[in-house]
């Protein structure tokens, strides 16, 4: 009975649909962690206090604490208190309240990929490029930015294999990602390995797409050619 697996043809829709689910979490997470990510970059290496110390705050709070507590924080007392205590309206499902922890905890790392990259250019860059009349920000986005998205490529890829295998975590407050369809079916069944066998073949396959693409990425940016 425990290597039944059948049960995995039974519930495939349950699987399909928590493929789907870590596919969007890890998606969005992605893109909204990238554009958090730059903001608080550039602020942090602003000279401004005013926009580097918040920056400084937001990065040290979600890295120095367990991702499951924020977004168990998320989902039961921050949106709550938001929407039902200050709008007024229903809370968020969790499905939105797991897209939106995963995304600010995600700025937080890509804020110091961001950071440590822009750093890694020499200064005479921006230099050079102020001096021949671009403004900060034009010199950062042609000059700047390019030069650091090579070098920031690997550190990000491994944070999105991170981010990936993370999401797994929203499995705490129910949402339907891979995680939650190998415990469910697990639950009803009274079949273990193979539901949780399939769950991790499918991690493992996401993430060797993911590594396999970034190294894809790495290779195309690469200005010496090399295949590696």
């Amino acid at each position: 009975m425990e290597w039944n697996w059948s049960v995995i043809v039974e519930y495939q829709e349950l699987f399909i649909r928590g493929l789907w689910m870590t596919i969007q979490l890890t998606v969005v997470a992605v893109v909204a962690g990238l554009f958090i990510g730059l903001i608080l970059g550039l602020m942090r290496l602003s000279d401004k206090a005013w926009l580097r110390l918040p920056a400084v705050a937001y990065v040290d709070l979600f890295r120095g604490t367990p991702l499951l507590l924020q977004i168990l924080a998320v989902h039961f007392a921050v949106l709550p208190a938001l929407f039902q205590d200050v709008l007024g309206l229903p809370a968020p499902d969790a499905a939105t309240s797991s897209f939106i922890a995963l995304s600010l905890n995600a700025g937080a790392y890509i804020a110091e990929i961001f950071r440590g990259g822009i750093q890694s250019i020499d200064k005479g860059q921006m230099e050079a490029a102020r001096s021949l009349g671009m403004t900060y920000r034009q010199a950062m986005k042609l000059v700047v930015l390019p030069q650091a998205f090579k070098r920031m490529l690997p550190p990000l890829g491994n944070e999105f294999i991170s981010l990936l295998k993370d999401s797994s975590l929203v499995t705490v407050i129910a949402v339907n990602d891979i995680t939650y369809a190998a415990f469910a079916t697990a639950k009803n069944t009274f079949v273990r390995w193979p539901p949780y066998i399939t769950a991790a073949l499918v991690y493992l396959v996401l993430t060797l797409v993911l590594s396999r693409l970034v190294g894809y990425m790495e290779r195309r940016l690469d200005p010496n050619g090399r295949k590696g």
